[in-house]
């Protein structure tokens, strides 16, 4: 009976620690409020598909997308029925982690952007969950311009 009780106890114990291992490399910290950590430029206060003069194009803001580790918003400006420039106006700059790939991403995911001239682009590996929400916001910017 003892030997019983002895090897539940163990087998209990191992599980335990091994749930409390993934939960605790699972963890991300969060650094406070809502938008803490993420990159807002001034002057971005363009609501969600609001088109506005912007030298020889029209600018039209993405919904912003919720993710995982942020929220993501572009903004695009488009001049004769195409697209001339995306910018990532809001996206998850928390910690080095996100500022890292974010610096790798952002740039990869403009110029797929400017060369399909559509929000059909791949995913930049690495930056999967970034990438998604990048294509959704971008889908939102092209549906307020009428584009595609």
């Amino acid at each position: 009976m003892t030997g019983d009780s002895s090897m539940r106890r163990i087998v209990l114990w191992l599980a335990s620690t091994a749930v409390a291992l993934v939960l605790l490399f699972s963890y991300r910290p969060s650094s406070g409020g809502a938008l803490a950590g993420v990159a807002t430029p001034a002057g971005s206060g363009n609501p969600a598909g609001a088109g506005t003069a912007a030298g020889a194009g029209k600018t039209y803001d993405g919904s912003t997308a919720s993710t995982r580790w942020g929220p993501v918003r572009v903004r695009i400006t488009v001049q004769g029925g195409r697209i001339t420039d995306v910018e990532a106006v809001t996206y998850p700059t928390a910690n080095r982690r996100d500022q890292q790939i974010n610096a790798y991403a952002l740039p990869r995911l403009r110029a797929e952007a400017l060369q399909a001239q559509s929000a059909d682009i791949d995913s930049v590996s690495g930056a999967t969950v970034t990438s998604e929400g990048y294509k959704t916001s971008l889908q939102a910017a092209l549906d307020a311009a009428g584009i595609g």
